[in-house]
């Protein structure tokens, strides 16, 4: 018989996944037996969603997108019944979008959209929970340790850390009582990497957090996820339900003698409690605000216990480490960069979604081999990596190898996992105020550089943008960077200039044309525009009756003229306009 797997993530949820399911439920009441129906996770290809996979158990499966309820008929009639593929509806299997899949390598993703998330037996058919069987059954925690060690796995949160030298401090710390913690604060403007990976998979990271409980030694462990992302609270609750009537939590784990057990901590959604010191306070009950280090957390962490923090994606990768080897691991990536890193691809280019690619992948080889290039094929202008804490990376530099060594010397950050794409329509200037304007507002307040230096930065940000700049503004923003830098305690504020920074670095002179000729290159900054309708002008009048100003006058079938004096620069005219007759300047 075959199956009918319907993409439920968040995104395929959100361009109608529940209807489309629905429809193929109503299908089922009239031919019972036709097929099995089956909820999955997200694949990747958020840009092409509903996603509809159609298997038999053997071959190639077909992958139908942009799936509408109104389709559903036609997909169970032709293909599910009959066998007949419809091509052109067709994202994979048959045709189309080969590279998107053919430039991955998916480790972490590995049985995202494939499995039902909320089935611990798919899980385990796909070789879930054998590495742990394997882990307590023949390996000492030094063992597993040492694993992690040799495949050269970092913290894929940001930082980079070495995760199997974290671990071994603290094993190695004092003390009987240690906690595991997952840090799933995903807060990055346009980040979905985690939730995604929650979504889909929530068993593999949660089998990656007791192999390492076990290899510190941990009795006990939370995951930090914030309440924004219900459907991954969802999934992950009932994935440790699901743990713990199996055996894998909960006390004498497999039989060994090993105890574990994990909670769901919701956060609030400050993006502060993303840093580990801020989460713990959090965890504990406190405003999550962060505080000095030394001591780290792997000597006194939550109640001043010994605690190792990872990320979803640190520990997603472990099962597939001890299944296949360090080594294995290791076999891809560059010198000082092991492994693979899933980005959640954002912003202007043709296949939006979450990819994973080996470390040492080039800037443009990811925008142009794996996601398809920029939208309408306009010009690649440059990349935002690593979020707000993160900078913009002009595409003069993308032949830049991603991974920990190469992407600093740009003065961006990896980051998480974020990066968004821009093209030769997105104004820089416009791009640091609005990643300033989400750190200013996200300081947790602790420190006077932070909180008032990026409130300083940012009102320069809105003077030029509004025309009202100086050039010695430009000298005052890179001053209060170098301030906030040096003064702030935690990766935020130390962080919170980047965008500014290296949009001041590689796009100088977008800031001299706002402050000097009162103009926005990429045509963006409203207060710097001036729109003015052209002879291509038919009368239609369709600009003046959207004009909210009454800025627009003329008669019918005649040339109309925008009162400057009055016009609020909305841009109404511009949009509504059929004719190219308004410009834009």
């Amino acid at each position: 018989m075959k199956t009918v797997s319907i993409g439920l993530g968040t995104c395929g949820i959100s361009a109608g996944g529940e209807k489309v399911f629905r429809a193929f439920q109503d299908e089922l009441k009239e031919r019972p037996d036709a097929f099995l129906l089956k909820e999955t996770g997200c694949i990747g290809m958020c840009y092409r969603e509903v996603l509809v996979e159609i298997s038999n158990g053997s071959g190639s499966p077909r992958l139908y997108g942009d799936v509408t309820p109104d389709r559903v008929g036609k997909i169970v009639e032709q293909d599910v019944i009959n066998s007949q593929p419809i091509l052109e509806w067709l994202v994979s299997g048959e045709n189309k979008e080969v590279g998107f899949f053919e430039n991955q390598v998916r480790i972490v993703l590995r049985n995202c959209g494939k499995i039902d998330p909320g089935s611990i037996e798919e899980y385990i058919e796909q070789g879930g929970y054998l590495a742990l069987k394997t882990v307590l059954a023949k390996m000492t925690p030094d063992l597993v340790v040492n694993e992690i060690v040799a495949s050269g796995l970092r913290g894929r949160g940001g930082a980079g850390f070495p995760t199997g030298t974290k671990w071994k401090l603290t094993r190695a710390a004092a003390g009987t009582k240690k906690y595991i913690v997952c840090n799933a604060d995903e807060g990055d403007p346009g980040a979905f990497m985690d939730r995604s990976v929650l979504e889909s998979d929530p068993h593999a990271v949660l089998e990656g957090m007791i192999i390492a409980g076990y290899a510190i030694g941990a009795d006990q462990g939370y995951v930090y996820c914030r309440a924004e992302y219900p459907k991954a609270v969802t999934r992950l609750r009932q994935a440790i339900g699901q743990a713990r009537k199996n055996g894998f939590l909960g006390q004498n784990i497999l039989g060994s003698g090993f105890n574990l057990d994990l909670t769901v901590k919701e956060g609030a959604g400050a993006f502060v409690c993303g840093e580990e010191t801020a989460l713990m306070a959090s965890i504990e009950g406190r405003r999550g605000m962060p505080r000095i280090r030394p001591p780290f957390p792997a000597n006194s962490g939550l109640w001043g216990k010994p605690t190792n923090i990872n990320n979803v994606e640190t520990f997603a990768n472990v099962p597939w480490i001890i299944n296949h080897g360090g080594a294995a691991f290791a076999a891809y990536g560059t010198a000082d960069s092991k492994g693979t890193k899933v980005f959640a691809m954002a912003g202007k280019v043709k296949r939006t979604g979450l990819v994973e690619v080996p470390m040492g992948i080039s800037i443009k080889s990811l925008i142009f081999d794996v996601c398809g290039g920029i939208v309408n094929d306009k010009q690649f202008k440059a990349v935002q990596m690593g979020g707000p804490s993160g900078g913009c990376i002009p595409a003069t530099m993308s032949d830049t190898a991603i991974d920990y060594q190469q992407i600093p010397k740009t003065g961006a950050i990896m980051g998480s996992g974020g990066l968004i794409a821009m093209d030769e329509t997105t104004c820089m200037v416009d791009v640091a105020k609005y990643f300033l304007t989400f750190t200013q507002a996200e300081s947790c307040g602790k420190c006077t550089f932070c909180r008032i230096g990026t409130k300083r930065m940012l009102e320069i940000l809105e003077r030029i943008t509004m025309g009202e700049g100086t050039m010695a503004d430009l000298e005052n923003l890179s001053e209060l960077s170098e301030q906030i830098k040096a003064a702030s305690l935690c990766g935020l504020g130390q962080s919170a200039p980047n965008p500014v920074v290296t949009t001041l670095r590689y796009f100088r002179d977008e800031y001299v044309a706002h402050i000097e000729q009162k103009k926005c290159p990429a045509h963006v900054c409203a207060a710097l525009l001036t729109f003015t309708i052209n002879d291509k002008c038919p009368g239609c009048m369709v600009c003046a009756r959207a004009c909210p100003a009454v800025a627009i006058t003329g008669k019918k079938r005649e040339l109309h003229v925008i009162d400057q004096d009055k016009c609020t620069k909305c841009g109404k005219c511009f949009t509504v306009c059929r004719f190219d007759a308004v410009t834009k300047d």
